[in-house]
């Protein structure tokens, strides 16, 4: 379809709105607009090469200090997103249709309750999809290109994984081709142009919502060819995790090699340098959305949130690159937001989750949140700045590895269930990579406490006060009752649904422990992940 197409259904669509009475009300509700990366870390210093998006939106309202997903995995990641949920209560538990990764189950289950359905089918808003959704997406086993999910008035989905040139989209549910030619097919161009199409036909009746998945920084790391020679002396930071033996910690982080290789190095640094180049081309997308809502004299009236689905890593603990664990790096994101009512240049550091992004858009839009199911908080108290506001001081981490019963082909060695691996045997996953963690941040603690469904139940203990780099796991060394409590509120986490996901934490003032409710030790088992249980 061309471009051309594209605006005249636009345009066609403008027409078929509401009335003007109806339609004049429901304008003065701000727009929203969430960009969404792939893959983009905060730790490593994955915002350092977007300026303008750091001085159009950083700097014009918040940014969040301590933002991070529930799972370290994009299809787990963005589900929470969509349905405000953890993975226990979405069921996706990994970038596999197996692991309800835009499965037929997801659709029927979940995709009717997702925060678009419900701004478009309640709230009365315009919405608007471009880019990557679910890894799985377009499968021919879950219905191909021609499933379009219910609230999305107009549709432009990636079919699979991240891609920049040699793609299919789903426009509105038709398959599009598109090759290698940069002026007309650069994925992340690409968004952009559809976007300002969007912004540009749209009706101006009724409030909108758009979302924008870029496929950048995901690999393969191709860059526009205007900026393959940007940050050639860049190389991926060497802090104190870097290229060190992971002691004390799971037995995949354990089976890396140290020191790496003098190629895995390279090839890291060349990644992250890749990484960097195709971040560039998203910061112009935003610089021309912004741009376009000001034209249009919409951006004091529109939210814009920039976030990613999960964190990434370059040779901590000697793993070359990936996401997926527990650490830091892999599950921190940034989030920027600026919009009505928002002061500029401002920075929080209340523990905040990818649950809590549907419920803050559902209640800027109005929607009463105690008709939902959502795990999440909605965060618009902490965009206004209201005061004395009750807030979380621990969420959930949980990730269900990926892993098959034969041997990887090119490290027989290592035995059954292990995946991702490079050339020198190194394994990113396996399947009993399989844990849950409780991350809290409080105003006496900074800890995170993890066990792991193996044969062990490993347990990781991080002071992250003392250690921000998560180098020594204190699990045979913290308080015995700071342990148990620990162990408990997981277990209760691994349960939860809605409000009782919200609940005080184990160091907050209404925080109730009763070591009778314990099943034992380690009772958490009981709760974790299983294909069956999908």
């Amino acid at each position: 379809m061309s471009p051309a197409a594209v605006a005249r259904g636009l345009a066609l669509a403008a027409l078929l709105v509401l009335s003007p009475a109806g339609a004049t009300r429901q304008a003065r509700r701000p727009n929203v607009v969430l960009i969404l990366t792939d893959d983009q870390d905060v730790c490593l210093g994955g915002m350092t090469p977007l300026k303008k998006t750091n001085a159009l939106i950083a700097q014009m309202g918040v940014t969040f200090l301590n933002a991070y997903v529930p799972s370290a995995l994009c299809c787990p990641s963005r589900a929470s997103i969509l349905t405000g949920k953890y993975p226990h209560n979405h069921h996706v538990v990994n970038n596999t249709l197996e692991g309800n990764c835009s499965s037929k189950l997801w659709q029927k289950i979940q995709e009717p309750y997702t925060f678009p359905a419900l701004l478009k089918t309640m709230c009365g808003y315009q919405t608007f999809f471009a880019g990557k959704y679910l890894n799985e997406y377009g499968a021919e086993d879950a219905g191909g290109v021609g499933h379009v999910p219910p609230g999305w008035s107009f549709w432009y989905a990636l079919e699979k994984n991240s891609k920049y040139y040699n793609y299919t989209l789903s426009v509105n549910g038709k398959a599009r081709r598109h090759g290698e030619n940069y002026s007309v097919d650069y994925l992340t161009d690409v968004l952009a142009n559809m976007s300002l199409d969007f912004l540009e036909y749209k009706s101006n009746f009724e409030p909108f919502f758009m979302m924008i998945s870029t496929p950048a920084p995901h690999s393969p790391w191709t860059a526009a060819p205007q900026y393959t020679k940007s940050f050639q002396n860049v190389s991926a930071p060497r802090n104190s995790n870097f290229n060190i033996h992971g002691k004390n910690k799971h037995w995949l982080i354990r089976q890396a090699k140290t020191p790496m290789t003098n190629s895995s190095i390279q090839f890291l640094d060349n990644a992250y340098r890749k990484r960097w180049q195709t971040l560039l081309s998203v910061d112009d997308l935003v610089e021309k959305l912004v741009k376009k809502l000001e034209l249009n004299g919409e951006l004091d009236n529109t939210y814009i949130f920039y976030t990613s689905d999960n964190g990434y890593h370059t040779g901590q603990f000697s793993l070359p690159i990936d996401k997926r664990q527990l650490y830091e790096f892999d599950i921190k994101v940034p989030l920027l937001v600026r919009g009505p009512g928002i002061k500029p240049n401002q920075t929080n550091k209340m523990l905040v989750a990818n649950i809590d992004l549907g419920p803050t858009i559902l209640d800027i839009a109005g929607y009463d949140l105690n008709k939902t199911q959502m795990d999440g908080m909605s965060l618009l108290p902490l965009l206004r700045g209201d005061k004395n506001v009750t807030w979380r001081s621990d969420f959930l981490v949980e990730y269900q590895g990926e892993g098959y019963n034969g041997s990887d082909p090119t490290c027989p060695g290592l035995g059954p269930g292990v995946t991702h691996c490079f050339p020198d045997c190194v394994c990113e996953d396996s399947y009993n990579n399989t844990y849950a963690c409780v991350r809290t941040l409080s105003a006496s603690w900074d800890l995170q406490y993890c066990e792991f469904d193996d044969r062990e139940v490993f347990v990781e203990v991080y002071n992250l006060t003392a250690d921000p780099h998560q180098i020594n796991n204190i699990a045979k060394t913290i308080d015995q009752e700071i342990l148990e409590k620990m162990n408990y509120r997981l277990m209760m986490l691994q349960s939860c649904s809605g409000a009782t996901c919200r609940t005080p934490g184990v160091f907050d003032p209404g925080y109730r422990f009763d070591p009778r409710l314990m099943f034992s030790n380690h009772g958490v088992r009981a709760r974790r992940f299983s294909a069956q249980s999908l």
